[in-house]
């Protein structure tokens, strides 16, 4: 799969880290629409229990910012903030930390937090352990109730065995659980729309479940959009972070790689890319 969607986008079509100021963004591959976007902007991939790797990615944005001398920016996380990684307790009360008390001072002047299929299979659990325990735990679920310090569960675990767990994550993590459900599943600003797994290049982004934007399309990668959208997204792993066809990647599966990826965007350059 990795070395499909490398093929896909290019090998890897990533701008220098400066990009290219002064000419108009273009998407190649039949996609010819230009980015503009209301202010800079820069979106986190899929974190996946990584917090250490996501307070570093953090530094730098930050620094890449002021070095810029960016009066106002936006940060947007693409979602899959838990499961395989080990620290998805940390990674959720950072993220709760940036959305509830808006960041920090010199930061962002916005934060988008988007919600990605992990959080959904998290959310099933703690709403019906019974029916969507089994998926979750086998998905990365036990490395996020472990980071939660709740334990005695395995993935062949049925029945009141996971009504039981799920109610002591609960316990636990009520406050998390309650920030992730109001996350949105996608956010456009300018010709720039956000989405976990990308979105449906046939219909507009407020005409398609939320569904196709958290679990994907496979013709998300074979037709081209018609309507002038770059569409930044997660949830598909690539070796490194980069653009083809106005479709911007930036999960580099943090994880296992240990390299978390960001891309940086501001009308009329080429999309930027930092990492960890």
């Amino acid at each position: 799969m990795i070395g499909f969607l490398k093929r896909l986008m290019g090998g890897g079509d990533a701008a220098p880290a400066g990009g290219k100021k002064g000419v108009k963004a273009r998407g190649g591959q039949g996609f010819d629409a230009p980015l503009e976007i209301d202010m800079p902007t820069y979106a986190i991939g899929d974190v996946h229990g990584r917090a250490d790797l996501l307070e570093r990615l953090l530094g730098r944005i930050n620094e890449d910012a002021h070095a810029r001398g960016y009066e106002a920016w936006r940060l947007v996380t693409m979602g899959d903030y838990v499961d395989r990684g080990e620290q998805s307790a940390q990674v959720l009360a950072r993220l709760r930390g940036l959305v509830r008390g808006g960041g920090w001072q010199g930061g962002p002047a916005e934060i988008v937090a988007l919600r990605g299929n992990h959080e959904e299979m998290m959310l099933a659990f703690a709403d019906a352990p019974a029916e969507a325990g089994g998926r979750w735990l086998r998905n990365g679920g036990l490395q996020t109730l472990m980071s939660y310090e709740v334990g005695g569960v395995s993935p062949t675990a049925d029945g009141e065995a996971l009504v039981e767990v799920a109610a002591r994550f609960a316990a636990v993590a009520g406050p998390d659980l309650e920030m992730v459900r109001e996350l949105p599943a996608w956010a456009r600003f300018g010709t720039v729309l956000f989405a976990h797994a990308g979105a449906d290049p046939e219909a507009p982004p407020e005409l398609q479940s939320e569904r196709t934007m958290t679990w994907g399309v496979s013709r998300f990668f074979s037709i081209p959009r018609k309507d002038g959208l770059w569409v930044v997204y997660g949830h598909y792993v690539v070796d490194e972070a980069g653009h083809a066809g106005g479709r911007i990647a930036v999960d580099t599966g943090a994880y296992y790689s240990h390299v978390l990826s960001a891309v940086r965007l501001e009308t009329g350059a080429e999309p930027a890319f930092l990492t960890s």
